[in-house]
C-alpha cells in the first residue's frame, strides 16, 4: 500500500487510505491488552511487525512504532488510574485517538531531566467549577506524530509554591495527558528530519490550566514521572529502534547482495572483487549479530524484565551497525544508490539512518554515560549493597552491612584478578565450556569467560582507583561499556546459532560475527589500559589481562569471502538471514525485481561460460555488428548446437532484467513535474539505456 518514494515525494505523508488502514487494523494498539480492545501482542510479535514495515517505508514504520513505544499507551497501562485506562486505552487501540509524547525541550535534549517546562500546582476553573490542577508552560520540539496528534502526553517539572501538597516546592518531573483541542495548546508546523515524512513537529503552551486528574496515575504520581519514563523507556527502547534497524538492514543486505551478483564490471560480478567482498562480509556478519540481539532482547521483555542496560546496548550497537551496513551498501551500489527515484532501493535509508542514531538517547551519550555507567552499579554483586549501607540510619547495622559487602567485594576482585591472570597465561584452554554446545563454538565460550573475568577485574580497579572521577572519564567508561556490549552481542549470536539448530551453512556468519566482536572487545581493553591515568596500575592491568599478548585479530579474509558468497547467491542461508523482508507487490517492484534478476543471473552464468569457452575454441563467431543485439551471436550459438533455444531465452530475459536493475531514474528539468511519470522505457540492449534520446540535447539546452 505504500512506498518510500510516494510518501516522500508525492504525498509528503502516508496516503489517507494507509492512515485509515493503520487505525482500523489496530496497528496503533499492538501493545494494548485485548481487554481494552488492543491486539495484546507480545514484545516479540511487536518487534517483528516493526522489522517488516522497516523493510519498506520509514514513514509507515515510525508511525506504527512510536505509539507502541514510549508514549501514552505504555504509560497508561503501567501507571494510569482505572478511569484513565478505561477511557483512553480503547480509544487508542481503535485509532480514535492519535497519541504523541512530548519530552524534548529546545534547551534540554539529551539532558531530559533538566527540562525547564513547568507545572504550578494551583486552583483554577474547569468546566465551570473551581478545581485543583496545574498551570502549565512548556515548549517542545521533535515530537513524533505531534502535528496530527489528538492526545498529548506531556512531561514537565511540577512545583507547589503555595504548599497545597505539603512543605516541598519542587515536586519533580510529572507526566500528564492533554487533549490537543484543549484551550492554550499550540501545535506547530512540521519538522522534516532528513527528508523523512513521518509526522514530527513542535508544540507549546503558556499558562494552560489542566485539572489534577489529567496527571497520568492521578495526584499520587505527581513527581514520579522520571521513574515512569525510565522504566517504560527500558522496554520501549529494547524493541523499537533495534527492530527498525534490523529490518531496514535486512532489506539493504538482501538487495545489495543480489545487486553485487547481477552487476558486472570488467567481465566479473562486482561481488566477486575482494574489495567488495570485504564490505559484503561486514554487512552479512553484522546483520547476523543484529538479528540475534534484537530477538534475544524482545524475548527478555516478554519475560517481564525491564532491561535498562541491554536495551541501551541494543539501541546503540544495532543502530550503529545499521549505519555501517548502509554505508557499505552505498559503496557497493555506487551510482545506483546515489540517484534518487522510485527504482533506488538504498537512498532513503542512507539519508535517514542518522535519525535512529539520534533519538531515544543519542548514541554518543548512550555509549559514554549509560551502558557502563548504569551497568557498573546495577550488575555488580556488591557495589549497590555498599551504597545502601551508607544510607542505613542504624549505625550498627550499617557497619555490619558495609563490612560484609566490602569484604565480599575484595574477595570478588581478587578472584577475578587470579582468574584473569591464569586464563591469560593458559589462553583459557582449560576453562570448562558448556557440555551441550556446538563443538565449533566451544572455544568462543572459553574466550568469552576469560574476557568476562577481565572486564570485571578492570571495572573494579577503575571504580576503586578513580572513584567518582570515573564518571567524568567518559572515554574510559565508553570503552568499558564497549567490552560489555561485545560480550552481550557474542552471547546473543551464540544463542541464535544454538536456537536455530546449529545450521552449518550459517556458520560463516556466526564465526565472522564472533571474531569481529571479540577483536573489538580486545581493542576496547587496550584503549582502557593505554589511557588509564595511573600508569603503574595500567602496567599491572596489561600484564594481567594480556600476559602473552593479544589473542584476537580481525576476521580472516577467507572467512569474509565465505560470508560474502552467501550474500550474492540464492540459498536457504540468505533467506534465513533476510527473513521477513517485504518483496514487493509486483514482479518489477522493489526487492521482487532484484530477487528475480539474481535468480535469472544464476541461470545465465553457466550458459555465458559455455559461450565464452566455445568462442575461445573457435566453434562459433561471437562478434556482434555495431548497433545489433547480442541475440545475433546467440542465434549462431543455437545453430551451432552450443546452447539450446531455451538457453537463448534465459539470456534474453537476463539482459532485460539487468537493464531494469541498473537503470536509474531521471526527471524533467524542474525535478518536480514528472515525479509521477514512469522513467523511460527499457529496451532490450543494455547499452541503449546509456544512449541519449532524440530530445535530450534540446531539452538540456533549454534547461541550461
Amino acid at each position: 500500500m505504500v512506498t518510500d518514494w510516494e510518501t516522500t515525494n508525492v504525498y509528503k505523508d502516508l496516503p489517507p487510505n494507509v492512515w485509515q488502514f493503520i487505525k482500523d487494523r489496530g496497528f496503533l494498539g499492538m501493545i494494548i491488552p485485548k481487554q481494552y480492545g488492543g491486539l495484546g501482542f507480545s514484545a516479540f510479535a511487536h518487534s517483528q511487525v516493526v522489522a517488516k514495515l522497516a523493510t519498506r517505508s520509514s514513514a509507515v514504520v515510525v508511525t506504527v512504532m512510536v505509539p507502541n513505544s514510549l508514549g501514552p499507551g505504555e504509560l497508561l497501562m503501567h501507571y494510569g488510574t482505572d478511569e484513565q485506562k478505561n477511557y483512553y486505552l480503547p480509544r487508542l487501540a481503535k485509532g480514535l485517538e492519535i497519541p504523541c509524547f512530548a519530552l524534548t525541550n529546545p534547551y534540554a535534549g539529551s539532558d531530559a531531566a533538566a527540562i525547564p517546562d513547568t507545572g504550578i500546582i494551583c486552583m483554577g476553573d474547569y468546566q465551570g467549577k473551581r478545581v485543583l490542577g496545574l498551570r502549565l508552560t512548556w515548549e517542545k520540539r521533535y515530537i513524533t506524530l505531534g502535528p496530527v496528534a489528538t492526545i498529548l502526553g506531556l512531561a514537565f517539572r511540577a512545583f507547589d509554591p503555595d504548599h497545597l501538597f505539603g512543605d516541598k516546592e519542587d515536586l519533580g518531573i510529572t507526566c500528564a495527558l492533554i487533549p490537543t483541542t484543549h484551550p492554550g495548546v499550540n501545535i506547530g508546523r512540521r519538522h522534516m528530519p532528513l527528508n523523512a515524512v513521518f509526522q514530527n513537529g513542535p508544540n507549546w503552551g503558556k499558562d494552560v490550566f489542566i485539572p489534577i486528574d489529567w496527571v497520568i496515575g492521578g495526584q499520587a504520581m505527581i513527581g514520579k514521572g522520571w521513574r515512569m519514563l525510565m522504566e517504560s523507556l527500558a522496554a520501549g527502547r529494547a524493541i523499537s529502534l533495534p527492530s527498525l534497524s534490523t529490518g531496514m538492514s535486512k532489506m539493504v543486505v538482501r538487495a545489495t547482495g543480489a545487486y553485487a551478483r547481477v552487476r558486472v564490471q570488467f567481465k566479473t560480478a562486482v561481488g566477486k572483487f575482494e574489495g567488495v567482498e570485504e564490505a559484503l562480509a561486514r554487512m552479512g556478519g553484522n546483520l547476523y549479530a543484529m538479528d540475534a540481539t534484537h530477538k534475544l532482547i524482545a524475548g527478555i521483555v516478554d519475560l517481564g524484565e525491564k532491561p535498562a542496560v541491554p536495551s541501551a546496548i541494543a539501541k546503540y550497537h544495532l543502530t550503529e551497525r545499521s549505519r555501517q551496513i548502509v554505508v557499505d551498501a552505498m559503496d557497493v551500489a555506487g551510482g545506483k544508490g546515489i540517484c534518487m527515484g522510485p527504482s533506488n532501493f538504498l537512498g532513503a535509508a542512507y539519508m535517514q539512518v542518522p535519525v535512529s542514531i539520534t533519538v531515544e538517547g543519542a548514541n554518543i551519550l548512550t555509549r559514554s554515560l549509560i551502558i557502563f555507567g548504569q551497568g557498573a552499579i546495577r550488575c555488580h554483586p556488591y557495589v549497590l549493597k555498599e551504597m545502601a549501607a551508607t544510607t542505613e540510619p542504624d549505625r550498627r547495622k550499617a557497619s555490619i552491612d558495609f563490612d560484609r559487602a566490602l569484604w565480599g567485594h575484595l574477595r570478588f576482585t581478587l578472584s577475578n584478578y587470579a582468574r584473569t591472570l591464569v586464563m591469560g597465561f593458559t589462553g583459557s584452554h582449560f576453562v570448562t565450556a558448556p557440555f551441550d554446545v556446538a563443538p565449533e563454538t566451544r572455544r568462543y565460550y572459553q574466550q568469552l569467560t576469560r574476557f568476562s573475568a577481565a572486564l570485571a577485574f578492570l571495572a573494579d580497579v577503575s571504580m576503586g582507583t578513580l572513584g567518582g572521577a570515573l564518571k567524568r572519564k567518559e572515554k574510559l567508561s565508553a570503552r568499558l561499556g564497549d567490552v560489555l556490549s561485545m560480550l552481550y552481542l557474542c552471547s546473543a549470536t551464540l544463542k541464535r546459532y544454538e536456537s536455530e539448530g546449529r545450521q552449518q551453512a550459517d556458520a560463516p556468519l556466526m564465526h565472522w560475527a564472533i571474531w569481529d566482536a571479540m577483536f573489538k572487545a580486545q581493542t576496547a581493553f587496550e584503549g582502557v589500559i593505554s589511557n588509564f591515568p595511573n600508569r603503574m596500575i595500567a602496567t599491572m592491568m596489561r600484564r594481567t589481562v594480556f600476559p602473552l599478548g593479544r589473542p584476537y585479530v580481525v576476521p580472516p579474509d577467507k572467512l569474509g569471502g565465505e560470508v560474502a558468497r552467501l550474500l550474492i547467491e540464492p540459498s536457504a542461508t540468505r533467506d534465513r538471514l533476510t527473513t521477513n523482508v517485504y518483496r514487493g507487490k509486483g514482479a518489477d517492484d522493489g526487492i521482487a525485481l532484484i530477487d528475480r534478476a539474481l535468480d535469472v543471473t544464476m541461470q545465465a552464468e553457466p550458459i555465458e561460460h559455455r559461450l565464452r569457452a566455445a568462442a575461445k575454441e573457435g566453434r562459433f563467431d561471437p562478434r556482434v555488428p555495431p548497433g545489433a543485439s547480442p541475440s545475433v551471436a546467440e542465434e549462431r550459438a543455437v545453430a551451432a548446437g552450443i546452447i539450446s533455444a531455451d538457453d537463448a531465452r534465459v539470456l534474453a530475459e537476463h539482459r532485460e532484467l539487468v537493464a531494469k536493475l541498473v537503470r536509474v531514474d531521471d526527471f524533467g528539468p524542474d525535478l518536480g513535474v514528472s515525479l509521477l511519470k514512469p522513467p523511460h522505457p527499457v529496451t532490450e540492449h543494455p547499452a541503449s539505456v546509456m544512449q541519449p534520446r532524440e530530445d535530450d540535447t534540446s531539452r538540456r539546452r533549454a534547461a541550461a
